[in-house]
């Protein structure tokens, strides 16, 4: 038989003839779809005093820094939390220059900032036009104003606003 032949169903066919040596590797198994994952968890890194930094983590589940950043113990995802006043826009954007030059502690993933509300309702324009220049540099999740979560009560139901949130920390309802 010619190089250029092979046997296919009992018939001749040009093309490459095809060896295989020892048995045929099984299929690969599946990997579980992302719902049966365990939830990624993370480190809350509040950019100012009064973020919320230790209200998300009560919430959402995940490691309360504080203000410091992780330890070697604690999850190396970060999430930083500011809130939505001049301050602390410019405090988000001052940690995010400091992942952008590398001096963050070594071994950091950033993974988003986390943007709580300062007050109810809208953001004023030069707020919002902050915001859209952190969200053009890393992914942003909002969580808007929760009445109960000042009073302290931590327990209830998450605000739907901060859906995408729950979804990326496992705690979706």
């Amino acid at each position: 038989m010619r190089s250029d032949m092979h046997v296919q169903q009992g018939r001749s066919e040009p093309g490459p003839e095809i060896w295989i040596r020892g048995p045929a590797p099984l299929p690969e198994e599946p990997s579980p779809s992302p719902a049966a994952a365990t939830p990624r968890r993370f480190s809350w890194v509040g950019v100012h005093g009064g973020a919320g930094a230790t209200t998300l983590a009560t919430v959402y589940g995940g490691q309360d820094c504080g203000r410091a950043w992780p330890g070697p113990a604690d999850p190396q995802s970060v999430l930083l939390v500011a809130r939505t006043h001049a301050a602390g826009l410019a405090a988000a954007l001052g940690a995010l220059e400091i992942f952008r030059r590398g001096a963050a502690p070594h071994g950091l993933d950033l993974d988003a900032v986390v943007l709580v509300a300062d007050a109810p309702g809208r953001l004023p324009r030069p707020l919002a036009e902050r915001v859209k220049v952190i969200e053009s540099v890393i992914d942003v999740y909002r969580v808007p104003w929760v009445p109960a979560w000042r009073l302290g009560e931590l327990g209830g139901q998450r605000p739907r606003e901060a859906a995408a949130l729950a979804r990326l920390t496992g705690h979706s309802r």
